[in-house]
């Protein structure tokens, strides 16, 4: 085994909604991975948020709940920088002695893109891809994000933001604020959660109030959105806050209502245009506003900002998503292929400014 090889887990699955898509974006992430560079690991998390080692993604794929296998060892991270590692809950070590270079997080949705993750790999003093604690809790809160993407002087469409306390005793008033402010067809999401999961588009008021409650099954805060009838277009982003680049873009059609997580990960039912036909002076803009995003909520390393632009060429930023899907039908890597930026150097290069990161945040410790 070369030594200059850097040891990279791939850490897939989680607690939330998404663990079934975390699971096909790893399995991508870990059959393209450069072995002649990387020692690669992996480390499933499974529905009750136990961690185990040597846990291959399609083993779990199909599976209810992830099953345990024999060689399945539990493990959770040492909190000792000076030595970044995984230890066996039964104090022993996993293969390689558990040591590695960079954790590659291939988590989608709460507990696992929200920061949650990033907080105990930064205590753990090891390298990871993706953003850090702050970008990814507000990527991943869409009340928040909204709020920070407006401040920064971006085109945010008009939304309103409820909690679980407020709609138990207040139905009525927000029946009212939505048809009074937003009016008729509405989307009605999880404030945290991604992937289209939960998502629901009312046309009446009948259809707001099951939307209203079907949300809140999957978190106590909701953001209710005025629909904007325009292309919904999407750039991918690929960077750090100071220095990001955004590649072509690419255009969703759904056939169907919206794209719908039916429709992004089970029948492949949209129609996936990339790059997408558009001005010149549309693309610049979009590329323009995609990095201002990236920049407004301190991401780093992948992101993809998803916008929609109306006839009349004015332009809506949707949201930012950290950890975007990474499965062989996900826009973010296809669109950076079509910007000359193919698969395998694109985990390069996200692996890369994972690392540098970590680095200079070590230095300015010791400063």
């Amino acid at each position: 085994m070369s030594p200059l090889k850097k040891k990279v887990v791939v850490l897939f699955g989680g607690k939330s909604g998404e663990h079934e898509v975390s699971i096909r974006s790893a399995a991508s992430v870990i059959e393209a991975l450069d072995r002649d560079r990387y020692e690669v690991f992996a480390v499933g998390i499974d529905k009750e948020g136990r961690w185990f080692w040597n846990v291959q993604p399609e083993e779990w794929l199909g599976s209810a709940d992830g099953v345990v296998l024999p060689h399945h060892q539990a493990v959770t991270l040492a909190l000792d920088p000076t030595s970044p590692r995984f230890v066996g809950l039964d104090k022993s070590l996993p293969q390689d002695q558990g040591l590695c270079d960079v954790v590659f997080p291939v988590l989608h949705g709460p507990n696992g893109e929200d920061g949650t993750v990033q907080g105990a790999l930064e205590l753990a003093g090891i390298s990871y891809v993706g953003s850090g604690i702050l970008g990814s809790a507000l990527a991943m809160d869409k009340d928040r994000m909204k709020a920070v993407i407006a401040q920064a002087g971006l085109p945010v469409g008009p939304y309103l933001v409820f909690d679980s306390d407020f709609v138990s005793g207040n139905e009525e008033a927000l029946l009212q604020a939505v048809e009074e402010d937003l009016g008729y067809p509405c989307f009605i999401k999880p404030a945290n959660l991604g992937s289209s999961v939960g998502i629901t588009r009312a046309k009446d008021r009948m259809g707001l109030k099951k939307a209203v409650e079907f949300a809140l099954g999957f978190d106590n805060k909701i953001v209710i959105e005025a629909e904007i009838v325009g292309r919904e277009i999407e750039v991918s982003v690929l960077g750090d806050t100071h220095n990001s680049q955004a590649s072509l873009p690419g255009e969703i059609i759904p056939t169907d209502g919206f794209y719908d997580y039916e429709a992004k990960y089970v029948n492949d039912s949209a129609r996936l245009v990339y790059p997408a036909s558009l001005e010149e002076h549309l693309v610049k803009r979009l590329q323009k506003y995609a990095c201002e995003t990236f920049r407004g909520v301190d991401a780093s390393g992948p992101s993809r900002v998803d916008f929609f632009v109306t006839a009349e060429g004015e332009i809506y930023v949707n949201e930012i998503n950290t950890m975007p899907g990474f499965t062989n039908i996900s826009m973010y890597s296809k669109l950076w292929e079509v910007s000359g930026v193919p698969y395998g150097e694109l985990l390069d290069r996200l692996i890369e400014i994972g690392i540098n990161r970590c680095v200079l945040r070590r230095n300015r410790q010791l400063v």
